[in-house]
């Protein structure tokens, strides 16, 4: 047998005073483990949630005493009514949006402790009223009054209310708010998705807005669900009573020798008591539930929209009060309780008017007084002094007319037609054309402006037709003669009555409103470059498809910047070459990009890219481009007076050299002209910029192509040499 150790504990651990000391040491320090284990759950949220929740599955398993059944129902009524304040406290459904979690929550707890206290009064109800817990007793004893009868009948009427009126009702009113809510899901995105294209908000608060939105629709289809947890709750309770009724007095009368009627009243005490203290809790969480869903539209607490809706109007208190005052006098009525409310209802009605008229009469008085000592007019701030217009075409007031509103808008429409032409031509978007009148032009004159500076202008007869002959001869109509104002062509202004004789004769007819969208169409051309600013070629970036997006973020910044493919795009429009092949120009500058930085260089190899582009838009009508070369001498001479290197290269051919070129350019294109040939000028790559900067200046419209932007597929004829 084993010696007694007789060496003393540490003063921590006491000594056991029978054997086992071992064991209670190691059952001592497993409670401490635990128990810290316990705190550590308790301090994160996810574990104590966890942890909160198998308790009340245990409870659906394990027999509860009396005394953890009276906290723990207690507990059930005051979180019933907590989540009650919340309700009416918050603004907006959203903001508790973990409302339909409460509610599968409550209503597990709420059957758990069903189920613990029919456990009780099922095994120890021939005990006593108290077998159940003092709460329930309480409830029973209170609400029954000593009368079982009467709590059957308050149990039923609780039951029924909360069954069939309040959960019934927040049930439809939660089907219908989220069938309603999700139907309007769509709208409401589409909304927001043009409220960030226009501009009104930037891309954080659109997500934000769609963060709301979503919560709002998955807040409601969860509510619509979740009504079905209060409805389920309220048929449970009834059916628990039954049971516990029934049963109760079974096991009573079976097991415990109770007399039927003793039987009768200890169970039915303690079954409606056990109701009462379930149905009030469920009774409290369906009103919260009905208030959450039926504040959809309220902005604002449920106590402000209420005093500030029924309380506003004066004119129903008066009402009001007046018939509560005719009931206090028919007879058999008692007086004081009628008089008394109408008394408070009228009350109530003056007050609140005299308010509303105070709140009126200060309000005209202040509009007077504001009225009288109205502050002078706000500077115009000097930002809007310095705003330009792109385009802008100033008007005659003879010409307004062409606008008027009892017009038909000629002129308005053919110039949204010139700028989706324009677009889809060069891929060019053309600036909005703001159109004013100028009171300082003749009555027929009309101005346009690019970017503040006058590009052209001309005079018009509103009421006329302009007349011009394609083959150069005297126009023999009566009329005023004139010159075209758009190329200098002589014209002549008829009366609208000839438009069908000049027609038969072959002139070319044109209404005013048309000579205006002529001349701005040219005059936009002409100055492409200019209006194509740094913010409309990345606007143009942007908007590129989906499946370039990858070209644009491996060229820009990494290869070249905007404003360097802002210079690419203007050098192409200033010989009006279209841009709209955006991907082709982009590939073509990275290819460029890895051998130079010119911008002229990289404009050319960009051209050799468009070659095919650039054969088509200059062939003429049997698809053949008519070419016009420069000598071998010529091409030497341009090669012989560039100098420099990379970067820096420049023309110095000797002016005497530079005049005898124009000259003989001239003679042969005026000698095409003749003959009824537009020719295009074809040099060497290296010499075309130059050749180019030259023969702008006095051909613009002459269309320069070097060798390497002639498509090996187009079909060419040489008309003759330079």
């Amino acid at each position: 047998m084993a010696e007694r150790d007789d060496t003393p504990l540490p003063a921590e651990v006491p000594a056991e005073k029978a054997g086992g000391g071992a064991a209670s040491s190691f059952a001592g320090d497993f409670g401490v483990k635990a128990w810290g284990h316990v705190r550590q759950a308790m301090r994160r949220g996810d574990l104590g949630f966890a942890l909160g929740v198998v308790l009340i599955l245990v409870v659906l398993i394990l027999p509860l005493p009396s005394w953890l059944l009276d906290i723990a129902l207690a507990l059930s009524l005051v979180f019933s009514v907590l989540v009650l304040m919340i309700s009416i406290f918050i603004e907006k459904p959203v903001d508790f949006s973990s409302f339909p979690l409460v509610l599968l929550i409550g209503t597990l707890m709420r059957l758990s402790l069903n189920l613990a206290s029919t456990r009780l009064i099922l095994s120890e109800g021939h005990l006593g009223t108290d077998a159940a817990g003092k709460v329930i007793q309480a409830f029973g004893g209170f609400i029954m009054g000593g009368n079982f009868v009467i709590g059957v009948i308050v149990f039923t009427i609780l039951v029924i209310v909360n069954f069939v009126v309040i959960t019934k009702g927040s049930g439809r009113i939660a089907e219908v708010s989220a069938r309603f809510t999700l139907d309007a899901l769509p709208g409401k995105q589409m909304a927001i998705d043009a409220d960030l294209s226009a501009g009104l908000i930037d891309e954080m608060e659109a997500r934000k807005r769609r963060e709301v939105l979503s919560e709002e629709s998955a807040f409601f289809g969860a509510m619509d669900g979740a009504s079905k947890f209060v409805r389920g709750d309220a048929v449970a309770g009834l059916m628990i009573t039954g049971i516990n009724v029934i049963g109760g007095m079974i096991i009573g009368m079976a097991q415990g020798g109770l007399p039927f009627s003793k039987a009768a009243d200890t169970y039915t005490r303690l079954t409606v008591g056990d109701g009462l203290v379930s149905q009030i809790p469920a009774l409290i969480v369906s009103v919260a539930a009905g208030i959450m869903v039926s504040k959809g539209g309220l902005t604002e607490s449920t106590d402000k929209a209420l005093f500030t809706q029924m309380g506003n109007t004066p004119k129903a208190m008066g009402l009001s009060a007046l018939l509560a005052v005719a009931l206090a006098f028919l007879p058999g009525t008692p007086m004081l309780p009628f008089l008394l409310i109408g008394s408070a209802a009228g009350a109530g009605a003056y007050f609140v008017g005299r308010q509303q008229n105070r709140v009126v009469e200060e309000k005209k008085a202040e509009d007077e007084a504001k009225g009288r000592s109205a502050p002078p007019p706000a500077e115009e701030p000097i930002s809007q002094v310095l705003k330009i217009d792109n385009v802008r075409l100033e008007l005659g007031y003879g010409l307004l007319s062409l606008i008027n509103e009892n017009g038909n808008y000629r002129l308005t429409d053919q110039i949204r037609a010139l700028r989706r032409a324009l677009a889809s031509e060069m891929g060019f978007v053309m600036p909005s054309v703001r159109i004013q009148d100028n009171m300082q032009l003749a009555a027929n004159q009309y101005v346009i402006h690019i970017k503040e500076v006058e590009a052209g202008h001309g005079d018009l007869r509103p009421n006329m037709l302009l007349v011009m002959d394609p083959r150069g001869d005297e126009i023999t109509l009566p009329g005023e003669k004139t010159t075209e104002p758009t190329f200098g062509l002589p014209a002549m202004w008829v009366d609208i009555g000839h438009r069908e004789e000049a027609m038969f004769r072959g002139y070319t007819v044109v209404d005013p409103p048309t000579v205006i969208t002529t001349h701005l169409t040219e005059v936009v051309r002409e100055s492409m470059a200019d209006l194509l600013s740094f913010t409309e070629t990345q606007k143009l970036l942007d908007e590129m498809d989906k499946e370039h997006q990858k070209l644009v973020a491996e060229v820009i910044p990494g290869q070249i910047s905007v404003s360097g493919v802002q210079r690419v795009l203007q050098n192409l429009l200033q010989e009006r070459v279209s841009i709209r092949d955006l991907p082709t120009i982009l590939e073509g500058v990275s290819e460029a990009c890895a051998h130079t930085r010119n911008i002229t260089l990289i404009t050319e190899h960009v051209r050799s890219r468009l070659a095919r582009q650039l054969c088509d838009a200059n062939a003429d009508a049997s698809g053949v481009v008519p070419l016009v070369t420069m000598s071998p001498a010529w091409e030497q001479a341009f090669a012989d007076t560039i100098v420099g290197q990379g970067e820096d290269r420049q023309l110095a051919m000797p002016p005497s050299q530079l005049q005898e070129f124009i000259s003989r350019v001239r003679q042969a294109f005026e000698n095409f002209a003749k003959q009824g040939e537009t020719p295009v000028l074809l040099t060497s790559p290296g010499a075309r910029p130059f050749v180019r900067s030259i023969i702008e200046r006095f051909r613009p419209v002459t269309v320069i192509m070097s060798q390497n932007e002639i498509h090996s597929k187009a079909k060419i004829r040489t008309l003759g040499q330079i």
